[in-house]
């Protein structure tokens, strides 16, 4: 009879143990293709090495491009040099053809005055050459022949004086012959060397010009390049951003895959490794406590509570005394932190998932709000302190989150706790109770 009772009481055991796995097997769901946390972990750890490479790679077209801008700006500050130096040109140009224009002022005076001396010089020529046929034509006339055919003293003065005359003329057509040739030599040197200086002008001008011309066609072809390099550099840069835009977007998406990952996997595990019996849903009230809802899914009571202060729905609120709705429900208890951090008055995490919130305002005083990735989040009002956990911490079903306090807009000690199906808040008790 012993042992008939034993192996009923074993199969019991065995069926019961086959519910809640297949329960939990519903809850979880575990494709035969899904990736387990540490393989999408590796797969982001390779993303995210790829994500600082392509940075890494913007970074260098970035510094590229600063170089290439310097560079463009130091072109065309030389360019602007150049043009400086173009107008200096330009200016001498002008310099120049005035110069030209009074060169062929002055060679048209210099020209008249070269006419006028060879005219004198082609003069005295004439004189000297009448006064040489005269002399020929005298014979072997002489001033001594003068002087001695003189009749007496006073015409020997007469003849003498006479004779210095000639002689003085003859020295004074002399002297004007030979500054007539020097005018015209000295003319001519003049408009030689004045023709010498313009061409050598002409030519240094001509260089300067040819020199000109090929640093601006340097400049500017060096100028296409740079604009050129820059519009290559501009345009690889927006196909990296573009490459890391969608590398980022896949990251964002494994990361969503690891904490679906990470859920099922703690899943799987927590609410079994929390030792709560389920037989103990039943038992209300008892922080830690394992409800299963309609749907199927259990919830763990959020902490050890006396009673339900204020349900769900609409109510006078207690401070603001004003007809509101009320978002979840106030479970009263006691706030028991100890002075070494730690408390007796616990609040858990009803599920496993991930905290998306964990801070303090006015109204809601220290508060946690986990996201448990199927549609549900939870929230935890009211703590005494900071609480224990922060946001991006993945939560199991049952880690303590902080402690039963009077935070924020609260008239005593309790927990608001709050239950949201697609962003609607739903009356907790409905999971929990």
């Amino acid at each position: 009879m012993k042992n008939k009772k034993f192996w009923v009481s074993l199969i019991a055991l065995i069926l019961a143990g086959i519910m809640v796995l297949g329960i939990i097997f519903m809850i979880i769901p575990t494709p035969a293709s899904a990736k387990s946390s540490s393989e999408i972990k590796d797969q982001i750890a390779e993303m995210e090495k790829e994500n600082e490479d392509l940075q890494n790679q913007i970074d260098d077209l970035k510094n590229q491009q600063s170089s290439n801008l310097s560079e463009i700006k130091q072109i065309v500050k030389q360019r602007n040099l150049v043009d400086q130096q173009v107008g200096l040109l330009h200016a001498q140009i002008n310099n120049m053809n005035q110069q030209i224009a009074a060169f062929n002022v002055l060679l048209a005076d210099q020209q008249e005055d070269l006419s006028e001396a060879e005219q004198r010089l082609k003069e005295l020529n004439e004189k000297n050459k009448e006064r040489i046929r005269a002399m020929e034509e005298d014979g072997a006339l002489s001033y001594w022949s003068v002087l001695f055919q003189a009749n007496s003293f006073s015409d020997l003065l007469d003849r003498l004086n006479m004779v210095e005359e000639i002689a003085a003329s003859d020295q004074r057509r002399l002297k004007e012959m030979s500054e007539a040739a020097k005018e015209v030599e000295e003319a001519q040197q003049a408009m030689v060397a004045e023709r010498e200086e313009l061409r050598k002008s002409k030519e240094a001008l001509a260089a300067t010009q040819a020199e000109l011309a090929v640093k601006t066609a340097e400049a500017e072809e060096l100028l296409r390049q740079l604009i050129a390099k820059g519009d290559e550099y501009k345009q690889l840069e927006l196909e990296m951003e573009e490459e890391l835009e969608k590398l980022e977007l896949e990251i964002g998406k494994m990361e969503v895959e690891l904490d679906e990952a990470l859920y099922r996997e703690y899943m799987a595990t927590a609410t079994i490794a929390g030792g709560f019996d389920p037989g103990d849903n039943a038992v209300a009230g008892i922080g830690g406590t394992l409800v299963t809802d309609a749907g199927g899914i259990q919830w763990m009571v959020p902490c050890d509570y006396i009673k339900v202060s204020s349900p769900f729905g609409w109510r006078i609120h207690p401070v603001y005394k004003d007809w509101r709705h009320h978002n979840g429900v106030d479970l009263g208890a006691y706030c028991l932190m100890k002075d070494d951090g730690t408390t007796e008055s616990p609040i858990y995490a009803t599920r496993s998932g991930v905290v998306i919130a964990s801070k303090f305002n006015s109204s809601s005083g220290w508060y946690v709000t986990i996201d448990h990735l199927d549609g549900f989040r939870s929230s935890y009002l009211h703590m005494c302190c900071k609480p224990f956990v922060e946001e991006g911490d993945f939560v199991v079903a049952g880690q303590s989150l902080g402690c039963i306090g009077n935070t924020g807009t609260s008239t005593n000690d309790h927990l608001h706790f709050g239950i949201y199906w697609q962003g609607n808040p739903v009356n907790p008790m409905n999971y929990i109770g």
